[in-house]
């Protein structure tokens, strides 16, 4: 199986091709990242065509896509939903949607518990904690650093370093700081071939975003003399 695997819900703009073999082996065949907050509309679809050109491959060739459902802010968010859903469409091909802060803490390796966590904005961080690098313990949330008790587990991802004045050693090695595509594909695929399944390709939202539509108008008093 060829996937095209892409996250958007944070300041990295992310992707990669990956394969898997009939016993599960993974093979990477092309990954790209660039970090830039405001340009994911700008750099998403040249990124998913170079990384098919690298590979060898034409978007024709994939049999399925995973996407990064976060939570993360609106914007970035939605581009790479967008982008997802259209491609699936297109190509008539089945598009699955995989948790930011999952991303972020398979690509740590780790084997004991630990804490994710990336920027929300607002001064408040998305966080969920996990058993080992595969397991995650609980929901994700989002909480103000200071409400957040880690239980003295070590951070990692950007909202720790945001916040190392606030969370002390348990900041003091937080890599990696954004998730990274080419663990994702390798997620993806891994829980595709173990039949464990991956969430729908809908958007994870914490909060309500800051946009809203407009209400009614208010009435205004005229006064006669």
């Amino acid at each position: 199986m060829l996937l095209l695997a892409f996250d958007t819900a944070t300041p990295a703009v992310t992707a990669a091709i990956g394969e898997s073999a009939p016993d599960g082996a993974f093979t990477l065949r092309a990954c790209a990242s660039s970090v830039d907050g405001r340009r994911h509309g700008e750099l998403l679809a040249p990124t998913l065509r170079d990384l098919t050109r690298e590979a060898g491959l034409t978007l024709a060739d994939l049999d399925a896509i995973a996407v990064g459902i976060g939570p993360g802010p609106y914007t970035g968010l939605r581009v790479g939903l967008a982008t997802a859903h259209a491609l699936s469409d297109g190509l008539g091909i089945p598009c699955h949607g995989l948790t930011t802060l999952d991303t972020l803490a398979f690509a740590t390796g780790r084997e004991t518990p630990f804490v994710a966590m990336t920027d929300a904005r607002r001064k408040e961080v998305f966080w969920a904690r996990y058993d080992d690098h595969r397991t995650r313990a609980g929901e994700v949330e989002v909480l103000r650093p200071a409400e957040l008790d880690t239980g003295g587990l070590p951070l990692v991802g950007d909202g720790a370093r945001m916040y190392a004045d606030v969370f002390g050693g348990a900041a003091a090695a937080p890599e990696p700081l954004l998730p990274d595509a080419a663990a994702m594909a390798e997620l993806a695929l891994g829980r595709l071939h173990s039949g464990e399944g991956l969430p729908e390709p809908r958007p994870l939202y914490l909060r309500r975003p800051d946009a809203i539509a407009p209400g009614a108008p208010k009435k205004v008093r005229q006064w006669v003399k």
